[in-house]
């Protein structure tokens, strides 16, 4: 495989993850989802057909040059959906600045113009130029072609059309890049438009050669360098915009990644917990085969992986919901289950914040056998947690003591949970 190839194989990868990345939000509804999922599935094939197979295929329709109307039509295309999706997340961030009404305005022409400029070309190629000529006389569609009028308004109505966009994109995306908090978001934003510069830049230098070749025809080794050098900039400019673009979608994925694993570790602890005590979860645990261990699997990939819009809500859903179920039962326990828990997490050695965390697992395990005792005034309960992330750090290490937690030590506490509990008010 050539470098070109392995370049364009590369990106045709990138866009398609992309694709699949943004497909479950895009199935949702969510329109900026949708808009960025169809501008990068539209270059993905584009990009395709710049292969030999994605080539050949289309070839055995033996329309003459038909790859290539194709490839910059679903280019435009992908340019028009990007556009709305600029427009849309900048319109809404600032609706009434300047940059946004450029913005907009550049886009109502775009889409108006799409159309228009798609018909042109596919007149322009089918009419206005010789397609009796094949990749033997010169593997570049320019090489082909060189010389002819047509071609200078095929590929000049192209040009014009993707540096507009990518210069409203680049602007937008620098402007962005400057205002931004997080690196990662403030990075990708740069390469992003910094691709968009590139892809200006590649526009112009093509548009250049081409204008000078109506009056006089360049030679074949004039064309495949300036083939080599402006497929050279275009190569570049992409892969920094989709670099640039994955950046902040990769920690998205990572955010997800993690919460989803924070919900696994927490399941078993949020699953007794709401059972237990009915009315606090929002929706109820599954209970395929009525909660039978054949069934494990399939009740924790229901519970993990439904209800709500995505792991994210889920977690914070689960915290909440422990949190409510711990709640109800500190008014239905004994005012010194706590301090016994914390002496037998001690006596097994355990000191600091594995001491706390066992303690609370074994807290809540003896707890559970006070839930149909008479509901009073919460007893004193310490827990660690000044924040969401602080507090859900710690749910999952109580989670691991709770899945852990040894047999022989709960039995210690839970006689206490036998008696009344004292009932008197205290704070969380």
């Amino acid at each position: 495989m050539s470098v070109p190839d392995a370049i364009i194989t590369l990106i045709v990868v990138l866009l398609l993850l992309q694709v699949l990345v943004r497909i479950p939000a895009a199935l949702r509804g969510q329109r900026r989802e949708r808009s960025l999922c169809g501008a990068f599935a539209a270059f993905a094939t584009a990009w395709w057909l710049r292969t030999y197979i994605g080539r050949a295929v289309i070839d055995q329709l033996g329309i003459s040059e038909l790859h290539i109307l194709l490839k910059h039509v679903l280019t435009i295309t992908g340019i028009c959906v990007l556009l709305t999706y600029v427009t849309d997340v900048y319109a809404d961030e600032d609706g009434d600045a300047r940059h946004v009404k450029i913005t907009s305005l550049v886009h109502r022409v775009a889409a108006r113009a799409s159309v228009a400029t798609v018909l042109c070309l596919a007149g322009v190629l089918f009419f206005a130029m010789d397609r009796t000529k094949t990749g033997a006389d010169s593997p570049y569609f320019i090489g082909r072609h060189i010389g002819e009028p047509g071609l200078v308004i095929y590929m000049g109505l192209l040009y014009l059309y993707t540096a507009a966009a990518a210069a409203v994109c680049s602007y937008q995306w620098a402007r962005a890049a400057r205002r931004a908090q997080r690196w990662p978001l403030r990075t990708g934003l740069a390469m992003m438009a910094a691709g968009m510069v590139l892809l200006v830049l590649y526009a112009i230098l093509r548009t250049a050669f081409l204008l000078p070749t109506a009056v006089a025809v360049p030679s074949a080794a004039s064309v495949a360098q300036q083939e080599q050098i402006t497929d050279a900039v275009l190569y570049s400019g992409f892969l920094l915009w989709l670099v640039g673009a994955v950046t902040p979608a990769v920690r998205s994925l990572v955010g997800r990644v993690q919460c989803m694993r924070a919900v696994i570790r927490l399941h078993p602890l949020w699953r007794d917990l709401v059972v237990a005590v009915e009315g606090k979860a929002l929706y109820k645990p599954s209970h395929l085969l009525g909660g039978h261990r054949a069934a494990a699997l399939v009740n924790l990939a229901r519970d993990i992986l439904s209800h709500d819009a995505t792991p994210q809500i889920r977690l914070g859903r689960y915290v909440t919901e422990i949190r409510d179920v711990t709640h109800e039962l500190r008014r239905r326990v004994p005012a010194d289950l706590l301090p016994r828990a914390r002496e037998v997490a001690e006596a097994e050695g355990l000191r600091g914040a594995d001491a706390a965390a066992t303690a609370e697992a074994y807290w809540l395990k003896a707890a559970l056998g006070a839930v149909g005792h008479p509901a009073g005034a919460p007893v004193r309960f310490d827990t660690a947690g000044d924040d969401f992330a602080s507090e859900v750090s710690w749910l999952v290490r109580v989670a691991n003591a709770y899945r852990s937690a040894s047999p022989a030590a709960v039995p210690l506490i839970a006689s206490t949970a036998t008696k009344q509990p004292a009932h008197h008010a205290s704070r969380m």
